[in-house]
């Protein structure tokens, strides 16, 4: 537990207006590849001419690219890629949520790397090849709250053609600066702002329950569960409550460095398999659709009573005094966040795919699976699946 590595260049600006900030920060390059989601939310609610005017401050020009979509491609990354080197430019600007701040650090690799992306993936039908060239530097803003890739060099992409959904990152890819402004996060729909709330958490709720968990990451996920715990419902119901949203957008940003000090487990290779075979299911639902099974497996076998007895009291049940009252408190978060009530079957799941999911997940990242605080059988999660269908 007092053994741990924490390294993390990122110069992280935290708080309401941080976003006015950006212009006086010291840019790395002269020109950025400004990049947004394919939605129009980042338009339409003002926040890429914000940010364009930030960058005109800092005397920097860039070019634009519009093409990132939830649960990102390899081929848009490989289109962004080629993007960056067409228009000379020498640093990425991320401007967006999960899928956009993912993207950035694969793009940033592969803008000055030969190839394809899956040449330097490490799992599945990836081959494995390293990194040899300095990547374009990146600038996070993030405008949601729950994946803490503001602070990491890690994301998810997925490749259609394989239906693989697998990590990719290097710690040379951490972005040399961060911009979080709760006020960014103030337009998230109600289901969203829960879905990404909730992805946070588990990046927490998953360090705690690791065997790589250490006196750091323990404090930081903590203090995180606690606040998300507390404050998700009120941003849920209140979109425009400040307070709820910066006090979710700090639990998020701790996920950063969290999954840095520790690791996330098998959980998230399960949803990673669920949504490389189901594209349009969003990451944080399916967290959350197969939460309370994946959970309760470790409680059964109490895999690591004491730690789910810490979680609960962080979420509010003072008097917590054993591991199922962690479960308790996690379905009671649930209805107060109104998603107590996705059902795979919504996503186009069929039962029958238990199995396949389970044999997807380990390929995937079954790298994961070493953080797991007790052994986990593809039979293991199958069953989850199984006991998670509706």
């Amino acid at each position: 537990m007092m053994s741990f590595n924490f390294n993390n260049p990122t110069n992280l600006i935290f708080g309401c207006g941080a976003l006015d900030k950006l212009g006086a920060q010291k840019m790395p390059g002269k020109k950025a590849m400004l990049m947004i989601s394919c939605g129009k939310s980042t338009r339409a609610n003002g926040y890429l001419d914000r940010t364009i005017e930030q960058l005109q401050k800092a005397a920097v020009d860039y070019a634009l690219f519009d093409r990132i979509m939830e649960n990102p491609t390899k081929d848009v990354v490989m289109e962004g890629a080629a993007f960056a080197r067409d228009n000379a430019c020498d640093f990425i600007v991320a401007l967006g949520g999960g899928a956009v701040l993912d993207a950035a650090s694969a793009i940033a690799a592969m803008a000055t790397h030969d190839g394809d992306l899956w040449d330097y993936v490490f799992g599945g039908t990836g081959k494995c090849q390293p990194l040899v060239n300095k990547a374009l530097p990146v600038v996070a803003i993030a405008t949601t709250s729950g994946t803490g890739s503001e602070l990491n060099g890690y994301g998810v992409i997925s490749n259609l053609e394989t239906k693989e959904k697998i990590g990719f990152g290097h710690p040379a890819l951490v972005p040399v600066l961060a911009i979080v402004d709760p006020v960014l996060m103030l337009t998230v729909p109600p289901q969203y702002t829960a879905f990404q709330g909730f992805d946070a958490l588990f990046h927490h709720t998953e360090v705690m329950i690791g065997k790589k968990v250490n006196i750091m990451s323990e404090t930081l996920a903590l203090s995180a569960i606690e606040n998300i715990a507390q404050y998700l419902p009120l941003a849920v119901k209140d979109g425009h409550n400040l307070e709820a949203r910066e006090r979710v957008a700090y639990g998020s940003t701790l996920a950063g460095m969290t999954m840095q000090l520790s690791s996330t487990t098998a959980s998230h290779s399960m949803e990673h398999s669920m949504s490389a075979y189901h594209h349009n299911l969003p990451h944080g639902a399916g967290l959350i659709i197969i939460s309370e099974a994946f959970y309760r497996f470790f409680v059964e076998r109490h895999a690591c009573d004491a730690q789910f007895i810490k979680m609960a009291r962080a979420m509010g049940i003072e008097n917590a005094d054993k591991p199922e009252d962690f479960i308790t408190a996690l379905l009671k978060l649930q209805r107060d966040c109104g998603v107590d009530g996705l059902k795979m079957s919504d996503y186009g799941f069929d039962r029958s795919e238990s199995m396949i999911l389970a044999k997807g997940a380990r390929s995937m990242q079954g790298g994961l699976y070493a953080a797991n605080p007790c052994e986990l059988t593809d039979e293991d999660v199958a069953a989850m699946f199984d006991r998670s269908y509706r």
